[in-house]
């Protein structure tokens, strides 16, 4: 009976933990519109303007997964200070909101933006709600785990707070797990243009 039980709570476990029909606000993407550079991309931002890439030549940029309801929440904060301490003419921080990882991004753009703002002080900008995965998965997100469109290597976004560092020239030049921290040795490094 005990393995019978043990059985039932690992299938539903990884069920739910398996991908799923995410519900996304940005149009839903095929496989063939892929882009064949970071500039290339456009999102909407979290208050549902065009936010075209190409605005943020010269800059280096951290493109990050974000969601409200993840143990890696908490790094809303060391974003924001990352942010207010090198951000500007020559560094951003970029937070795309998704509910690919067990539903942790629930709400809606105003509900995400208001929590993000209430409980963090978030001021860096905030796309709208995209997939990172699966076969609904934005442009960006193929273009940034795609060795084939990044010039790069593969890479696997395996769950919230999965951070991309985007050089000047729009090149691909690091990735780093959700277990990094925003002000790791090397992220503010980057940040600093070091």
């Amino acid at each position: 009976m005990k393995h019978l039980t043990i059985m039932i709570f690992a299938a539903f476990f990884f069920s739910s933990c398996s991908e799923t029909n995410t519900h996304t606000t940005n149009t839903q993407y095929a496989m063939n519109n892929s882009i064949s550079s970071f500039y290339d991309a456009e999102v909407k931002d979290i208050d549902g303007n065009t936010f075209d890439m190409s605005q943020l030549k010269g800059k280096r940029v951290l493109v990050v997964n974000v969601a409200s309801k993840c143990g890696y929440t908490k790094q809303y904060k060391p974003l924001q200070e990352l942010y207010e301490t090198f951000g500007g003419e020559t560094f951003t921080v970029i937070g795309f909101p998704s509910n690919d990882f067990m539903g942790q991004e629930p709400g809606g753009e105003d509900e995400i933006k208001a929590f993000c703002e209430k409980n963090f002080g978030v001021t860096f900008p905030l796309m709208s709600k995209i997939s990172v995965k699966g076969k609904n998965i934005h442009p960006l997100y193929q273009w940034l785990t795609q060795g084939d469109l990044n010039g790069v290597d593969d890479f696997k976004v395996k769950w919230n707070f999965h951070k991309f560092l985007i050089d000047e020239n729009g090149k691909l030049v690091g990735d780093y797990p959700s277990s990094v921290s925003p002000v790791s040795e090397e992220i503010i490094s980057f940040a600093q243009g070091k």
